[in-house]
């Protein structure tokens, strides 16, 4: 059965963000291994991020990080090219000493006049990171929504990339459920279409995570917004029939979405939770 789980602070640092799943009744988590708005090298309390890979370990919990917000793959300044690559490196750090899955990083977004020199300023960014890494974990790369740029918003895009790099066995990926159907990727009623397509790429064995999130805005709108689950276009038939994907029944699904009443997302976790055992049921 898929773990579900949210996006937690670490505010209060690494282990206490694992500890605050396990409390929310999580098996699953997210988090941003530094200031998200900053592609600054963090020096991170590693006994802190050590302790919280073995209480995940300890608990079962799985977890991913998630790069800052500022990073583009896809960059043509070539010093802002340098920053990213060495941010890259340090979330990879901060994450393999948590146990991470993964370090998800949004595909990149260019606006060269021809688009395979955005593409191979992504593939060159991800082997200058990769070329002398050697932890266990990858590097996620996440399907966008298309605002701003069409690059990255189909599998094949994706696929592609991995297979092109000298180092593929050092990425995956993460499906984003809101950027798929914002971008037009899946259109209502066609989730078989896309499990298809994953199949006929090889993109499903090396997805690693699913953010797991309705969509404000309809399928193809390429605006990226998210809403909580039930509470958009999207809609609960829908995202269950994505929990019931037998290919994703032992994948982490991280919401990415409004906190409840209490601040937490406590019920939106046991919710999930409830469409997935029902469809295990089915």
């Amino acid at each position: 059965m898929p773990r579900i789980g949210c996006h937690i602070s670490i505010r209060r640092g690494y282990l206490e963000a694992a500890h605050l799943a396990k409390q929310l009744g999580a098996d699953a988590f997210q988090y941003f291994p530094k200031n998200p708005r900053s592609l600054s090298v963090k020096a991170f309390n590693k006994a802190d991020a050590l302790s919280c890979g073995s209480f995940s370990r300890e608990f079962g919990l799985l977890s991913i990080a998630h790069t800052p917000y500022p990073v583009n793959l896809a960059t043509p300044d070539e010093h802002l090219a340098e920053v990213t690559r060495q941010s890259l490196r340090n979330d990879l750090e901060i994450a393999e000493a948590c146990g991470s899955l993964g370090v998800v990083v949004h595909f990149g977004k260019g606006k060269s006049a021809d688009p395979l020199t955005d593409y191979r300023r992504i593939l060159n960014l991800l082997d200058s990171v990769l070329a002398d890494w050697n932890g266990k974990t990858q590097i996620l790369i996440e399907n966008q929504a298309g605002d701003g740029s069409p690059m990255g918003t189909t599998l094949h895009e994706l696929t592609q990339i991995r297979s092109l790099s000298a180092y593929p066995d050092k990425i995956g990926f993460c499906f984003d459920t809101c950027h798929a159907y914002a971008s037009g990727l899946w259109r209502p009623g066609g989730w078989k279409e896309v499990v298809r397509i994953g199949n006929e790429l090889g993109y499903w064995q090396a997805l690693k995570a699913v953010h797991f999130n309705d969509s404000v805005y309809p399928s193809g709108s390429r605006k990226d917004r998210h809403a909580n689950l039930g509470r958009g276009t999207v809609g609960v038939e829908q995202l269950c029939e994505v929990l019931q994907t037998p290919v994703l029944r032992e994948i982490p699904f991280v919401l990415e979405t409004g906190a409840g009443a209490d601040g937490t997302h406590r019920a939106e976790i046991a919710e999930a939770r409830r469409w997935a055992e029902a469809a295990v049921e089915d």
